[in-house]
C-alpha cells in the first residue's frame, strides 16, 4: 500500500496539506503534488493530459474554491463554476485512467438549511439549501453524485466524505474570504494588539457550529483510504459519509473561548443586522465512529495550535 501512487489535488490548501502531512508521516513517499500554476484543474485538457501521463492509483480530491458566508454570497458564479469544473475534470479523468480509489471531500453545507439535527447522511437533497452558500453546496452535491453514479454505472471505487467546519494549520485568515473560526482568531488578535476595547461580530452569536481540527480530518481520510470502499456506502443507500466531532457550540461560546485563549479583555458586540446563516449544523458521525474512527483533538487545544501557527506566520512575514 505504501508505494501506491497517490495524487492529492489541492495539496497546498489547509485540507490537502494536512492529508499530505499525514500520508508522509505514515511512510507514503509516492505522492503526486501539483500546484495550481503547474496544473490548472479548471482546464479539462490539462487534467486529462496529467492523468494520462501520471496514472495515479489513488486520488484524494481536496481541491476546491472555498470561503465563508461573505465570500460564498459575493462570488456565487465562481463558486459554482470553478468547483463544478475542478471535480468533474478530476473524477472523469480518474474513471478514464482506471484509478483504483477516489475520495471526494465535500462540506456539511450540502445538507438542507432546516434539516433535523444532527445531520444524517440520508438528509441529502431532502429540502432546500441555505441561500448564501447554495452555489458551493450545489457544486459539491454534483461531485457526490458524480462519484455515486460512476460507481453505479461503471463500478468505480469512488466515494465522498463530508467534513464538518474545519480549522487549523494553513487556514485562511483573510477577513473577506475566511470561515468564522480563523476570522475570530484574527479579529481578537488584532483587537488585543491594537488595544481596541471591543470586537464587533456578525449576527446574533446564537447559531451553533461544530468544528474539527484539520489534522483529525486527515487522519479520517487516511482511515477511509485504508478501510472503506464505495460499496460500503452505496449498499447502505447513502451517497457520502460524515466526518466530524458530533459536538457543537454557539458562535458566542466560540467567541468567548477564542477571546480567552488570546487573552482579549474588551467587549464583544454582536451586529444582528448581519446574517446568521444556517441556525445549526451538527453532524451525525455515528457511521464513521461505528467503523472505528473518532476525532482526537479537543477544540481548545486545536484553537491554541492554530493561534500559535497564525502568530508564527505574522512573525515570519
Amino acid at each position: 500500500m505504501k508505494n501506491k501512487k497517490i495524487y492529492i489535488a489541492g495539496h497546498r490548501g489547509m485540507v490537502g496539506s494536512a492529508v499530505t502531512r499525514k500520508l508522509e508521516s505514515e511512510g507514503y513517499s509516492n505522492l503526486i503534488l501539483k500546484t495550481s500554476s503547474e496544473l490548472d484543474l479548471i482546464r479539462q485538457n490539462k487534467v486529462e493530459e496529467f492523468f494520462q501521463n501520471e496514472k495515479p492509483e489513488i486520488v484524494i480530491v481536496a481541491a476546491a474554491k472555498v470561503g465563508g458566508i461573505l465570500a460564498n454570497n459575493i462570488y456565487r458564479a465562481e463558486f459554482l463554476y470553478n468547483n463544478l469544473m475542478i471535480q468533474s475534470n478530476i473524477i472523469h479523468s480518474a474513471f478514464v485512467n482506471g484509478v483504483e480509489k477516489l475520495i471526494f471531500l465535500g462540506s456539511s453545507c450540502i445538507y438542507p438549511k432546516l434539516a433535523p439535527q444532527p445531520l444524517k447522511e440520508e438528509y441529502l437533497l431532502s429540502d432546500y439549501l441555505e441561500y448564501t452558500n447554495e452555489p458551493y453546496a450545489i457544486a459539491k452535491i454534483a461531485g457526490i453524485k458524480l462519484c455515486e453514479n460512476y460507481f453505479k454505472q461503471y463500478g468505480c471505487n469512488f466515494f465522498s466524505a463530508m467534513p464538518t467546519n474545519l480549522y487549523g494549520i494553513n487556514d485562511n485568515f483573510d477577513l473577506q474570504t475566511s470561515h468564522v473560526l480563523p476570522a475570530l482568531i484574527r479579529k481578537f488578535h488584532e483587537a488585543k494588539i491594537n488595544s481596541t476595547g471591543e470586537v464587533v461580530l456578525w449576527g446574533s452569536g446564537k447559531p451553533k457550529r461544530e468544528f474539527l481540527y484539520v489534522d483529525d480530518l486527515a487522519d479520517a481520510v487516511y482511515f477511509l483510504m485504508r478501510n472503506v470502499n464505495a460499496a460500503d456506502l452505496y449498499n447502505q443507500n447513502i451517497s457520502q459519509i460524515n466526518i466530524g466531532t458530533g459536538e457543537d457550540l454557539s458562535i458566542a461560546e466560540l467567541a468567548d473561548l477564542i477571546s480567552e485563549i488570546i487573552d482579549f479583555k474588551g467587549r464583544i458586540i454582536y451586529d444582528d443586522s448581519k446574517p446568521d446563516g444556517t441556525p445549526r449544523k451538527l453532524m451525525d458521525v455515528s457511521r464513521i465512529n461505528n467503523l472505528g474512527w473518532k476525532y482526537k483533538t479537543p477544540l481548545k487545544e486545536g484553537i491554541e495550535k492554530t493561534y500559535n501557527w497564525y502568530k508564527q506566520q505574522l512573525e515570519n512575514n
